[in-house]
């Protein structure tokens, strides 16, 4: 077994050689990027994220998609997740297109909640096009600290 592996290909497979392990690459994790349409209404999922002294409030713009087609969840008990789908409109044989800005596809968000969150209140609205996700605040118990003297 070589030490130095081979410049030109025949790459081994041996656990005992750190030579003829795969190189890392770090755009591995990129390939599964969805199509153009779907980033588009992906990143088009704009959210914003406020806290008041009582709650976590979420606002998603998500115009011209109907609550039906809209779901909120609450992953392992400390993720949001909000996702849907942005319909292509229906194409017409006689329609001529000019220009197609408007996204559609799937989109997903999703926000890792703090501890403080009541996920058993979550609430969701939707009105004129805004998703507003309230999530209710409740005291967190901070541990209580022991002072220990140092000897010496």
């Amino acid at each position: 077994m070589s030490i130095i592996p081979s410049l030109f290909g025949s790459r081994r497979n041996n656990i005992f050689d750190p030579f003829s392990l795969d190189v890392w690459d770090p755009f591995r994790d990129f390939q599964n990027i969805p199509s153009s349409s779907e980033t588009s209404a992906l990143v088009n999922a704009c959210v914003d994220w406020k806290e008041t002294p009582e709650a976590h409030v979420f606002k998603a713009d998500l115009p011209g998609i109907k609550k039906e087609e809209i779901k909120v969840e609450v992953e392992e008990g400390k993720v949001l997740q909000i996702s849907g789908e942005r319909n292509v409109e229906k194409e017409d044989k006689n329609d001529k297109w000019h220009r197609v800005e408007r996204s559609s596809g799937k989109f997903t968000r999703r926000f890792v909640l703090p501890e403080n969150a009541k996920i058993d209140q979550v609430k969701a609205a939707m009105e004129n096009g805004v998703l507003t996700i309230t999530v209710p605040k409740q005291d967190v118990k901070k541990p209580d600290v022991k002072s220990i003297e140092i000897s010496g």
